[in-house]
Parts: C-alpha cells; sequence; structure tokens
C-alpha cells in the first residue's frame, strides 16, 4: 500500500482528466462566441448593402417594386458561405416611420419562436421617408451555456439581428 500511496505514475494523466472537461468547454465557447461575431458582421454588412438599394430608390423605381423575398435574396447573395440556410431561415422587418425620435424597434419573437414573414412588415418608403431594415438570422448553438448571453427562441435557437435605419434619398417617385 506504501508503495501505491508513493508512485507518481499516471500523474499527468490524473491532472489533464481534471482540467480537460474546463479546457475543452472553454475552447468550444471561443469557438463559439467566434461564429456569432462572424455571422453578426457578415449579416450586418449584407444588410447594409441591400438596404443601400432602398436607400437610394432603387428598390422602389422598379415597374414592379420588390418584395420581401427579393429583398432576402438580396441579403443572402452577400452571405454565400450559409448556403441555402440562409434563404429559409432570414427573416426580414423594413418599416417607415415619420420621423427618427420615434423609430421603435419591434420584437420579432412571439411565443419563443421567430415570427414568419408573414407577420413581420415589409414597407420600403418613398423619397425622403425614413426607414428601419431589421434582419433576423436563428442560429443554433452548440456551446453550452452561452445561450444566457444572447436572445433565445424556445428552439434553443440564439437570434442575430442586423439592423439600418436612414432617411431614403430623394429619389424621382416615377419608374
Amino acid at each position: 500500500m506504501r508503495r501505491f500511496s508513493r508512485g507518481e505514475r499516471g500523474a499527468a494523466a490524473v491532472e489533464f482528466a481534471l482540467i480537460a472537461l474546463p479546457f475543452f468547454a472553454l475552447l468550444m465557447g471561443i469557438i463559439e462566441v467566434g461564429m456569432i461575431f462572424l455571422i453578426s458582421t457578415t449579416l450586418e454588412d449584407a444588410t447594409n448593402l441591400a438596404a443601400r438599394q432602398i436607400r437610394i430608390g432603387a428598390m422602389q423605381s422598379q415597374a414592379t417594386p420588390e418584395t420581401a423575398s427579393a429583398f432576402q435574396a438580396a441579403i443572402c447573395s452577400h452571405l454565400t458561405w450559409l448556403g441555402s440556410s440562409c434563404a429559409s431561415n432570414l427573416e426580414v422587418d423594413v418599416r417607415t416611420f415619420s420621423q427618427f425620435q420615434s423609430v421603435t424597434l419591434p420584437n420579432p419573437i412571439a411565443s419563443g419562436k421567430l415570427q414568419p414573414q408573414s407577420q413581420l412588415q415589409f414597407r420600403m418608403g418613398g423619397p425622403g421617408e425614413i426607414v428601419l431594415v431589421r434582419a433576423y438570422y436563428p442560429w443554433n448553438l452548440i456551446a453550452p451555456h452561452i445561450d444566457g448571453m444572447t436572445a433565445q427562441t424556445s428552439g434553443g435557437q440564439t437570434l442575430i439581428t442586423a439592423t439600418a435605419t436612414f432617411r431614403n434619398e430623394p429619389y424621382p417617385s416615377t419608374p
């Protein structure tokens, strides 16, 4: 028994076993947060690029004005690395306001679920109007305990949101 208690063989394996779980949990958390930042910044950039088409009147000035699904496709064209999941998961909400002080950010989650596109608005506004563009993308989390840091849906997803608020340019209102 004395020889067993003084033996140091396998001490490194025991120490690694004690440290491994917290280490890998931390590593998964770092990777998850990095993915959330990556998606957030690319969604923000894609939303701003697509919203510019509303701001300059390119989407409104066409013979047949664009729809919400066409606007979603414009955003997803800049998020090709997400593949087909972008088109099926992305939701957009475009609203107009009379002044910047009256801009309110609606809650897109109702009863724990992201509202479908049919429940969200899509009003691009006319020349000089104030427009709020929001794009929502649900993301499945893989790291444990990160869900408390983000807006959650009942399906265990976090909601990544991109927002652009601007006044439309004074473009000609006739196509």
